[in-house]
């Protein structure tokens, strides 16, 4: 029997909304017990947090992982090294490969790859649509069996109100989660950009905020008419959140979610035509990057991602509208959430909800916890210390990160999975 002592720890508890200082035993990797006072468990093993923060590891939910495909991007081992490096304990993986993750082979395969490479937790998520194309549903039932934790097309938006009705009453019928990308696929075809004075003066092509904002209305319809139970990956603009606050007082089995790069940029960002800014949806005005993040903080929005996209050099040093959209994010994801915690924006309780006790929650996983009995997926990081991220030392094979040269706050110093180590900074 295996037991460690976290002794003088700053506990993060998102369930009971609190910051405590105490300790957290683990056994056989998993939480034992956890205490305040000096009557500790007597243990051979025992880890000084010296009053840093101990957390829930970080559930992200929407990672691409390159394979099969583009291994060249990103590969399950590099990706398991960046999300240790982030805090990062279990990756909710994207079906976006070449091909798509849409049949029972695909899914054990890179169930084998992840397994095999990756030092965290990887569940995959599978296809919605055979090839994401919108055309014809996958086999769910089968899928499900195989593994598969939800079901996505990413953002390819299903067209076809009637393919998609179907594949949404079938995956009510099975207890299957799906999740949805509220984009209006024509209005927002070949757009860089958000529409309004800023987009006009770089001369970029645009879509309005209101895109976001018929997408989900039109899915809000559906998950009506049948039923599903149904995750937003992304809501980046005010004018979606009345309609997702009628659709959730309504009783609608409707979660959200939001990105890091939505929460802590905007569409200024952008200038210089900077295309690591690019990303999908594209960024927004301040005015909706602060209702977003005062929905995180209501509780409207549930969850926090990185939506780590990884792109290759030639595939961003391109014209701003032609380069491809996307951001890797599983490094830069909790000290980019700790500018929303030192801005005095979001308590570390609420942020932790949103990255860690809301995914697992939504996915039926036991972690995500600070309590007896649930796994020992942790994350020890210092809040308060400063640095200058350089791109070039993130354990991702892309390093198309939009914080590169940019002053942070907060890192990791050691992450565990089932209570053993699987990163410990050197600089700890």
């Amino acid at each position: 029997m295996t037991r460690t002592l976290f002794t003088d720890a700053r506990l993060i508890d998102p369930d009971a909304d609190t910051e405590t200082r105490g300790w957290l035993l683990v056994e056989n990797g998993r939480i034992a017990a956890i205490g305040g006072g000096a009557d500790m468990p007597q243990t051979d093993a025992r880890i000084d947090c010296a009053g840093k923060c101990l957390a829930p590891g970080l559930v992200d939910l929407g990672v691409k992982v390159c394979e099969p495909g583009e291994r060249h991007k990103e590969s399950y081992r590099s990706a398991g090294r960046a999300a240790a490096a982030g805090g990062v304990t279990t990756m909710i993986t994207r079906p976006d490969t070449l091909p798509a993750i849409d049949s029972p082979e695909a899914l054990e395969f890179v169930s084998r790859r992840a397994n095999a490479a990756a030092e965290v937790n990887v569940l995959p998520m599978a296809a919605l649509t055979k090839g994401r194309d919108g055309r014809e549903m996958t086999e769910i039932g089968f899928l499900m069996d195989a593994g598969a934790v939800a079901f996505t097309d990413c953002d390819h938006v299903v067209r076809d109100t009637k393919v998609l009705a179907r594949a949404l009453s079938y995956a009510r019928g099975l207890g299957a989660l799906v999740i949805g990308h509220i984009q209006e696929p024509v209005l927002s075809a070949g757009a860089a950009a958000t529409s309004g004075k800023f987009a006009s003066l770089y001369g970029l092509p645009a879509v309005s905020p209101m895109a976001e904002r018929m997408g989900l209305d039109r899915d809000i319809a559906l998950i009506e008419m049948t039923g599903v139970r149904y995750h937003v990956d992304q809501v980046t603009t005010a004018r979606a959140l009345p309609a997702l606050r009628r659709a959730r007082d309504n009783g609608l089995d409707l979660s959200a979610g939001t990105s890091i790069h939505h929460l802590t940029l905007n569409e200024f960002d952008v200038g210089g035509y900077r295309t690591f800014f690019k990303v999908k949806p594209p960024l927004r005005a301040e005015d909706d990057r602060m209702a977003v993040v005062e929905a995180v903080r209501n509780g409207l929005i549930d969850t926090i991602s990185s939506m780590h996209t990884p792109q290759d050099e030639e595939s961003k040093r391109l014209p701003f509208e032609e380069a491809a959209s996307g951001a890797v994010g599983l490094e830069t994801l909790l000290p980019a959430a700790l500018r929303l915690y030192h801005s005095g924006d979001l308590s570390l309780p609420v942020l932790f909800r949103a990255l860690s006790r809301n995914p697992a929650r939504r996915l039926g996983l036991p972690c995500g916890r600070l309590s007896a009995g649930a796994p020992a997926d942790l994350v020890l990081f210092d809040p308060d210390t400063p640095f200058v991220l350089d791109r070039w030392t993130l354990q991702s094979k892309s390093k198309n990160t939009p914080f590169d040269g940019q002053r942070m706050q907060g890192k990791v110093l050691a992450t565990y999975v089932a209570g053993q180590a699987v990163f410990e900074s050197i600089n700890a």
